[in-house]
């Protein structure tokens, strides 16, 4: 199962920016899976930040991106979303999205697949 992440670029302190998450397999329909997003800034363990239910309906997100970020889903295209506003220096990093499959969704070890990851970098 592969995943491609999506989206990153240069951004303004206070700007927006959108990630996608895609199957790199055209065969993995993502609306059977829990999908999570991770950050890794340079020098720093993997941090989680945001997950989606299968079916939408649940979504969680770190405290550091709390009211900042949204995740959805858009199964008729394959997709999951990030959308992140009101960016931040600290936003800065490497963004992966990944397949949840059980345990905490906080923990790195609960996502057994993991796309490449896409750089956000957030400059003043």
């Amino acid at each position: 199962l592969q995943l491609q992440a999506s989206g990153g670029g240069l951004a303004q302190a206070g700007g927006s920016l959108r990630l996608s998450c895609l199957s790199g397999d055209s065969g993995v329909f993502l609306g059977s899976f829990a999908i999570g997003w991770f950050r890794q800034a340079t020098g720093q363990a993997p941090e989680w930040i945001s997950c989606i239910s299968s079916s939408g309906i649940g979504k969680y997100y770190a405290n550091s991106v709390k009211g900042r970020s949204t995740i959805s889903r858009d199964d008729a295209n394959n997709t999951v979303y990030l959308q992140m506003d009101s960016l931040k220096n600290e936003d800065t990093a490497v963004y992966y999205c990944a397949v949840y499959d059980s345990g905490y969704v906080y923990y790195t070890g609960s996502y057994p697949y993991w796309g490449q990851g896409t750089l956000v970098t957030v400059s003043s």
